[in-house]
């Protein structure tokens, strides 16, 4: 049997993963949802026992960080804040196990995305209930007010030169930029590893992307990668030439380097569906529409080019041919 203080922290734990509607609708038993953690948003934790994170198996673990990654690609950005204390808290406890280290460098470039949520649920008021429209609840913040305050987190315009780079981004980013320069592909873009690996090439996600540019198995392939015997994905220089070529590739549907940016998290069809069903050709009128992890992104590559080259993204030439 769980002691009690397990017991209430699977509670809690589960009422994170599945939320009290979701329990309420399912006929499970305690043990079913200790032994099964699965699913989403934060209401009951008690986070004073948020360090029984280390009495999870290995199993639970990779669960609970697929479950984090769902939750990413739901609808609101606002609905990401509550996640922010637990994910500080797994982050170290990832790190202690060697088998999941590629999980922690994943969630390691992540926890500002659930800073930056935090920081536009507190700046975006609830609606006044002396308004006469109805405001919907969730709405998500503008494209442009989630480009501010991402200048505003990362501090742009506060600091000069190279901050705060990492062993990683030292290591590589110059012979990065060499291979995106051979692919004709702007090189202030290698700086997309800072946004999806922070430069780690171990970096794995719950749902299977890979080394520093976070490739999914099917486009590494289509872009010439072999997975099998070795997964040419933690290859820093083949992973850097496959995601600029997939960049290209990109661009020439697009034509924008933010909507290329939201293709590349979000997906190509997702992308062009969106612009469909507006009517619309500029990143802008999609952005709310977009999976809330890619809201989060593509300002924060902007923020994140600006901060280490002083360009912006929309400024970027287009690809060179050939």
């Amino acid at each position: 049997m769980l002691p009690r203080s397990k017991v209430t922290f699977a509670v809690g734990l589960v009422a994170l993963l599945m939320g009290v509607d979701r329990l309420a609708a399912q006929s499970v038993t305690l043990e079913e949802l200790v032994g099964n953690i699965d699913s989403s948003v934060l209401t009951n934790l008690d986070l004073s026992l948020l360090p029984s994170f280390t009495g999870l198996d290995e199993q639970q673990l990779r669960t609970l960080c697929r479950e984090l990654q769902r939750r990413l690609q739901g609808e609101y950005v606002l609905d990401l804040a509550p996640l922010r204390e637990m994910a500080n808290a797994l982050l170290p406890v990832l790190d202690k196990q060697e088998d999941l280290k590629p999980y922690a460098a994943w969630l390691r470039t992540r926890l500002d995305y659930l800073a930056v949520a935090d920081e536009l649920r507190v700046k975006i008021p609830p609606p006044s209930p002396d308004l006469k429209i109805a405001v919907p609840s969730q709405a998500n913040p503008s494209a442009e007010a989630e480009r501010q305050v991402w200048r505003e987190h990362l501090k742009i315009g506060e600091l000069s030169g190279q901050p705060d780079l990492t062993a990683g981004a030292r290591l590589y980013s110059e012979r990065l930029k060499t291979v995106f320069r051979e692919e004709g592909v702007p090189t202030e873009l290698v700086w997309l590893a800072e946004v999806e690996s922070g430069f780690d090439p171990r970096a794995r996600s719950p749902m299977g992307a890979a080394g520093l540019f976070q490739l999914m198995p099917d486009t590494a392939e289509i872009m010439g990668l072999t997975l099998s015997p070795r997964d040419e994905r933690f290859d820093p220089l083949k992973s850097a030439r496959s995601s600029a070529q997939y960049l290209k590739y990109l661009y020439g549907k697009f034509g924008d380097w933010r909507l290329t940016m939201a293709a590349y998290n979000a997906g190509e069809g997702t992308v062009r569906r969106l612009l469909e069903k507006h009517r619309a050709h500029t990143y802008d009128a999609i952005a709310v529409d977009l999976p809330a992890e890619t809201q989060l992104y593509v300002p924060k590559i902007e923020a994140v080019i600006l901060r280490r080259t002083g360009v912006f993204l929309s400024d970027l030439r287009p690809p060179r041919n050939g």
